[in-house]
């Protein structure tokens, strides 16, 4: 369902940067088509996209995992993860199409190793 090859080419500089403890996660794109060839219409995959739970981590604020008491063992990701979190969690922005959130980094529910086998229920 989700499309977690193409990974936006926005620059550094264009990206703002979490404060505190924000995590800043980029939404991957809805496949058009399911895996059986059958198109999904535009507004299911607006849906979908709206209500995902899954995101690639693009930066993290200055504070995300600092708190040894809230983290003992640590940060839950770090850039480069492909993470969970629940659906409409938060500020939701858009930069050139694509989809971005800010999260709380006590948001992030866990660390997928393979995005593509997961569908929201």
């Amino acid at each position: 369902m989700y499309d977690t090859d193409n990974i936006a080419k926005i620059s550094k500089g264009k990206l703002p940067e979490p404060a505190g403890w924000k995590i800043l996660i980029e939404m991957p794109k809805v496949q058009e088509k399911t895996d059986g060839g059958i198109l999904r219409p535009d507004n299911l995959r607006a849906l979908e996209e709206t209500a995902s739970i899954l995101g690639y981590v693009r930066k993290m604020g200055n504070l995300a995992y600092k708190d040894k008491d809230k983290f003992p063992d640590g940060p839950w990701c770090k850039v480069g993860d492909w993470v969970m979190f629940r659906s409409y969690s938060g500020t939701r922005f858009k930069i050139d199409g694509q989809e971005f959130r800010v999260v709380n980094d006590d948001t992030i529910d866990g660390v997928v190793s393979d995005a593509k086998s997961f569908r929201r229920a």
